[in-house]
């Protein structure tokens, strides 16, 4: 598959989708400017980030597409309130997994309810896990039936989020 027949999700996932991402490049100030305005609001007209940046809209369009297709914009979302849509429960679940299963588990988890983070983390753990359920039942639910059923999954702690908050450019 060409790269320009594949959709910036595709163009993200890098090389476990079988797809090799150029090797990074340097962000230069006017790159930096749009990402700061696309972090803020990713739904920002090309206009608005030209006019902006104080560059031609042929040219905030190709900065874009190319900050896309090298992989530094992996996508464009809503920043969601996870309680007021009905996932008051959120926690972060440590897990500990067998030794080079990393892609299979990471699998497992992407197909998990709720889950919106999983990172390979060094330490005392491995696999740091982030999910918002909609109450403590269903937190229990997915970290005793489906979690831990995951065979390459050799212990998880749980840690209740009481209060968060996203940082970052007007977040």
């Amino acid at each position: 598959m060409k790269r320009g027949d594949m959709t910036p999700e595709q163009m993200a996932q890098g090389p476990d989708a079988g797809t090799a991402l150029p090797p990074p490049r340097p962000l230069d100030a006017i790159d930096q400017d749009i990402l700061r305005i696309l972090q803020a609001d990713g739904r920002a007209s090309i206009r608005s980030v030209a006019d902006r940046v104080h560059v031609s809209r042929a040219n905030a369009y190709a900065r874009i597409n190319r900050l896309v297709e090298d992989g530094v914009i992996r996508g464009f979302g809503a920043r969601v309130d996870h309680e007021r849509a009905g996932h008051g429960t959120s926690a972060y679940i440590t897990l500990t997994i067998v030794q080079n299963t990393w892609r299979t588990v990471r699998e497992e988890l992407r197909r998990l309810p709720g889950a919106s983070h999983i990172a390979l983390v060094g330490g005392a753990f491995d696999v740091l896990l982030l999910v918002h359920t909609p109450d403590n039942r269903a937190l229990r639910e997915l970290v005793l039936t489906r979690l831990q059923a995951i065979p390459e999954v050799l212990s998880t702690r749980t840690l209740l989020v009481f209060e968060e908050e996203d940082v970052g450019p007007e977040a």
